[in-house]
């Protein structure tokens, strides 16, 4: 008799092969849906009414003014979400929403989900626009342009500058604590908005002196700012343009979310002029969302740089070669990357 072939009940590897799903795809194409249920809970103030402690859904919908239509579903969403639990019927905070978006905390970083909903989310609709046609989808489009829509009053002038402190806090506070301050006694952060890396590395170091360099409509912000942290007699507003006037001299210079705004030739003018304005021996610290070499695994960097399509005429994100080779061509040298929190990382380089 012809024998049967042998079998074997050991599963081969294509056997534990998940076939593809379209499920993480889904997910990601309606991920908007988590992220405006969190933007308008931000706008309506969720978070900072749950500070006080646990509410009943019938009293959140009666004080954030809800629709019963809708109310639990919100409300069980952001449960869902992971940023408010529910316990017997009450909801309160998650951990790190009492911390990061009570209003009434100085550690509250929901200004930069503010500016997000009320500006980035509708433009964000028009990126098919942007990726043909290179254009930017802000105000620009009717005429206007970023930084008249954010100097137009001071209400949104403080927006925006309370937008950058929350995004820029978890750098600063990596910033503060991994670069060698000991070595320096000065230093100056370029384009400071509020002042929240100042703030830090002056609260991490009390050896140290120094201040903040921006338009002179900043300072009266960044001084409430730095004297509610009692350290007026410490830092110093610097008023100016960096790209009209020479950058404050301190032994280091800072300068964060700054440098991704402009095309390649305003890049090198910015690197330029810190590396003037430093002594020999100085540091520059250049951090953003610095975008891994490779090009692949920092999402948030290159969706940053899709971004400044959306609100620049020339800025974009890049990766830290090409930051390394730019300031290696403005003069630096002893040039280092680091990364700092989430998607951050900061380059170095010494005069």
């Amino acid at each position: 008799m012809e024998r049967e072939p042998e079998t074997s009940s050991a599963a081969s590897p294509a056997d534990n092969v998940e076939p593809p799903s379209p499920e993480r795809l889904l997910h990601l194409g309606m991920a908007f849906w988590g992220s405006k249920t969190l933007l308008s809970a931000v706008e309506l103030g969720v978070f900072t009414q749950l500070a006080s402690g646990p509410r009943s859904a019938a009293a959140l919908t009666e004080s954030l003014g809800l629709h019963a239509r809708s109310a639990l579903d919100f409300l069980d969403a952001l449960v869902a979400l992971s940023v408010l639990e529910r316990h017997d019927g009450t909801y309160s905070n998650t951990p790190d929403a009492d911390l990061f978006l009570d209003k009434a905390k100085p550690s509250y970083v929901g200004g930069l989900l503010e500016m997000a909903n009320a500006r980035l989310y509708p433009f964000w609709g028009s990126l098919t626009e942007a990726l043909r046609t290179g254009l930017p989808q802000n105000e620009a489009k009717s005429g206007g342009n970023l930084f008249d829509a954010i100097y137009r009053d001071e209400a949104s002038l403080r927006g925006f500058l309370r937008a950058m402190s929350g995004v820029s806090l978890g750098a600063a506070r990596a910033i503060a604590q991994r670069f060698p301050w000991s070595e320096y006694r000065s230093f100056i952060d370029i384009g400071t908005a509020q002042g929240a890396l100042p703030v830090q590395v002056a609260l991490a170091h009390p050896h140290l002196s120094g201040g903040g360099f921006d338009l002179p409509l900043v300072g009266p912000v960044f001084n409430e700012y730095v004297a509610a942290h009692g350290l007026s007699d410490r830092l110093q507003f610097y008023p100016g343009d960096f790209f009209k006037d020479p950058c404050p001299s301190a032994d280091v210079l800072i300068m964060g979310h700054i440098l991704h705004d402009w095309p390649l030739p305003q890049k090198l003018e910015l690197l330029s002029k810190c590396h003037a304005a430093l002594p020999p021996g100085g540091s520059l610290v250049v951090y953003d969302a610095i975008i891994d070499d490779e090009r692949r695994s920092n999402a948030f960097g290159l969706l940053m740089s899709l971004n400044m399509l959306i609100e620049t005429p020339g800025g974009f994100d890049y990766t830290g070669a090409q930051c390394r080779e730019w300031m290696r061509q403005t003069g630096f040298a002893e040039i280092r990357v680091e990364h700092l929190a989430g998607p951050d990382s900061m380059v170095v380089g010494v005069k």
